[in-house]
C-alpha cells in the first residue's frame, strides 16, 4: 500500500513540473530569432581561442553575414583534421577544452566517425528527451505511465577510453545519464543492455520485461517492431494485452507513418506517440503538440541553426539561410553550429518546415538518399508518403522497404525497384504499385513528366523474403542500435546485395 501512495504521489508532482517546463519552452518558443541571436553570439564568443576560431578569425565575426564569409559549410570529412586533433586529446581545437565524450558512428563512406561532446553540449541531449515527455504531461493531463516500467532499446553503455575522453554510441552514452528517480523504472537491466549482439539482446529483453507493467517503450521502429514479434511470439497475446498499461510509445530515427499500421496491429490498439530528432551531433527537435504535424526545433540548445535548398545545394555557391528566411514547405539541407565545435555542418539530413510560429519541422529525408538517376530527385518524404496513401485504408501492412533505380532492365524502359517485405502480401501486387506510382507523380513534377515522356516505366515492386531486411542489415554488421534501412539510394548496392544474398522472392 505505501508504494502506491509514492508512485502517485510522484505522477502528482509531474503534472506542476510539466506546467513549468512547459512555460519556459514557450518563452524561447515565442522569441526565435532574439534566441538564435544569442546562442549564435554564444557559441563564437566562447570559441574565439579555439584553434579553428583563430583560424577563422572569430575575433572579426560581428553578424551573421561575417560568419558566412569566413566559415564555409562542411561535412565531417572536411572537418576531420580538427577532430583528429581532439581525438588524440589536444586542447582547445573546436571548442574549450577537451570533449568529455566522442559518440562514435559508422559512417558509409568515412569510416567511423568520432562526434564530439561537451560538458556545455550533453545536458541539452538530457534536456531535450525529457521535455519532450513533460510537454506531453503538460497538453495531455496524462500521468499514469510514471508508476510503470519504461524501455528504450539502444546501444551498449560500455565505453572505451583513449586520451581521457570516453568513447561509444550516442546511446550508450545516454544510458549513463538517467536520473536517480528513473531508475528503477527503467528497463532492460544494465547486464542485458551491455548485450552487444542483437539479436540475443533483444530475446533477453523480452524475457525480462514479458511479466513487467511496462507503461513507455521508446527506440527506433524497426527495431521496436522486432522485439514486439518476438513478445507475440512467445506469448501468443498482442502487445497491447500482455502490457495493459502501455500507452505511449517514443520514436525517432525514421518516419513512423509506414510503420503505424503494422504497429498498431501488433498492439492490438492505438497508443499515444512522441517523435523525437536527436542525433550523435545534437537534439534537434521533438514533438511538442499531439494534434500538430512536426516536432519543435530546438533553438535554445547551444546550437545555431542555417539551412540550404535542397535542390541548389550541388550547385556552386548555394545561399545559405538563418531561422528568419526560412519558408514552410521548402526542402532544406540543415547545417548547425554548435557548443561540441561543429562549425557550419552538415549533418546529411534534410528537413521541411511544417510551422514558423513555432519553428516546427519534419525530417523529409537525407540528402544523400535520393534517386536522381534520371533527373527526378526523389526524396524520402515522397517515397514513403506514396506507400502510407496507397496502403491506407487496406488490410495491406509493411515490415520495411527501400528503392532503387533500375536503369538497364532486360526489357522495356528503366523504372524505379521497390523492394519491400509485407506482413500480409497484397492479392494483386500491380494494384498497389499503381496507387504509389500515382501518388509519386502527385508529388514529384519531375517523376510525372519522366513517366508521361515515356524516359521511364511505372515502378515495379520486388517482394523480399521475411526478415529479408533483418538478414541484410545483418550481412553488413549493421543489426539493431541506431542503425536503419534507407529508404532509397541513388545506386544499387543495396538492391544488389538482396538479389545477391537470395533475400528476394
Amino acid at each position: 500500500m505505501k508504494r502506491i501512495e509514492i508512485t502517485s504521489f510522484k505522477a502528482l508532482l509531474a503534472k506542476p513540473f510539466a506546467k513549468q517546463i512547459q512555460k519556459k519552452v514557450n518563452k524561447w518558443a515565442k522569441n526565435p530569432i532574439k534566441t538564435q541571436d544569442k546562442v549564435f553570439n554564444n557559441l563564437i564568443s566562447e570559441a574565439k581561442g579555439t584553434q579553428f576560431g583563430k583560424d577563422h578569425d572569430f575575433i572579426s565575426i560581428n553578424s551573421y553575414e561575417d560568419f558566412v564569409k569566413r566559415v564555409p559549410v562542411r561535412d565531417y570529412e572536411d572537418l576531420k583534421p580538427y577532430i583528429k586533433k581532439a581525438v588524440a586529446g589536444n586542447d582547445n581545437i573546436l571548442w574549450k577544452g577537451k570533449p568529455i565524450y566522442f559518440a562514435k558512428t559508422s559512417g558509409t563512406t568515412s569510416g567511423a566517425k568520432y562526434i564530439p561532446i561537451t560538458k556545455e553540449s550533453m545536458p541539452h541531449h538530457i534536456e531535450a528527451a525529457r521535455n519532450a515527455i513533460l510537454l506531453y504531461v503538460a497538453e495531455t493531463g496524462k500521468t499514469n505511465f510514471v508508476n510503470g516500467k519504461m524501455i528504450f532499446l539502444q546501444g551498449s553503455p560500455i565505453l572505451e577510453e583513449q586520451n581521457n575522453i570516453q568513447i561509444g554510441r550516442l546511446s550508450g552514452i545516454v544510458a549513463h545519464y538517467v536520473p536517480k528517480y528513473l531508475q528503477k523504472n527503467r528497463m532492460p537491466s544494465w547486464e542485458t543492455n551491455c548485450i552487444e549482439d542483437w539479436e540475443t539482446k533483444v530475446n533477453a529483453i523480452v524475457e525480462e520485461t514479458v511479466n513487467e507493467n511496462m507503461t513507455i517503450i521508446s527506440g527506433i521502429p524497426s527495431w521496436v517492431q522486432m522485439y514486439f514479434e518476438k513478445l507475440q511470439q512467445k506469448t501468443g497475446k498482442k502487445v497491447g494485452d500482455i502490457f495493459k498499461n502501455f500507452n505511449l510509445f517514443i520514436f525517432g530515427g525514421v518516419n513512423y507513418e509506414p510503420y503505424r499500421a503494422k504497429f498498431e496491429n501488433l498492439i492490438g490498439r492505438k497508443v499515444d506517440s512522441i517523435e523525437l530528432y536527436p542525433a550523435s551531433e545534437g537534439f534537434f527537435a521533438f514533438q511538442d503538440k499531439q494534434d500538430q504535424k512536426g516536432m519543435l526545433l530546438q533553438l535554445n540548445s547551444g546550437i545555431f541553426y542555417e539551412f540550404i535548398k535542397a535542390d541548389e545545394f550541388f550547385s556552386n555557391n548555394p545561399k545559405r539561410f538563418s531561422l528568419v528566411d526560412v519558408k514552410v514547405g521548402v526542402n532544406y539541407v540543415m547545417i548547425i553550429s554548435t557548443n561540441a565545435g561543429l562549425w557550419a555542418y552538415n549533418i546529411g539530413d534534410t528537413v521541411e518546415f511544417t510551422s514558423t510560429e513555432p519553428y516546427r519541422v519534419i525530417v523529409s529525408g537525407r540528402i544523400k538518399h535520393f534517386i536522381s538517376a534520371f533527373g527526378e530527385h526523389v526524396i524520402s518524404k515522397e517515397v514513403e508518403q506514396a506507400i502510407q496513401e496507397a496502403t491506407q485504408k487496406t488490410s495491406i501492412r509493411i515490415s520495411e522497404f527501400t528503392v532503387a533505380p533500375q536503369i538497364n532492365p532486360k526489357i522495356g524502359l528503366p523504372y524505379h525497384e521497390w523492394f519491400i517485405e509485407f506482413e500480409n502480401e497484397p492479392e494483386n501486387l500491380s494494384i498497389l504499385a499503381n496507387k504509389i506510382d500515382e501518388s509519386l507523380q502527385k508529388q514529384n513534377s519531375y517523376y510525372f513528366d519522366l513517366i508521361e515522356g515515356k524516359i521511364l516505366q511505372p515502378l515495379k515492386i520486388t517482394i523480399v523474403k521475411k526478415d529479408g531486411f533483418k538478414d541484410y542489415m545483418k550481412s553488413i554488421g549493421k543489426l539493431g542500435g541506431q542503425n536503419k534501412v534507407p529508404r532509397l539510394s541513388d545506386n544499387r548496392k543495396i538492391a544488389d546485395l538482396l538479389y545477391k544474398s537470395k533475400l528476394v522472392k
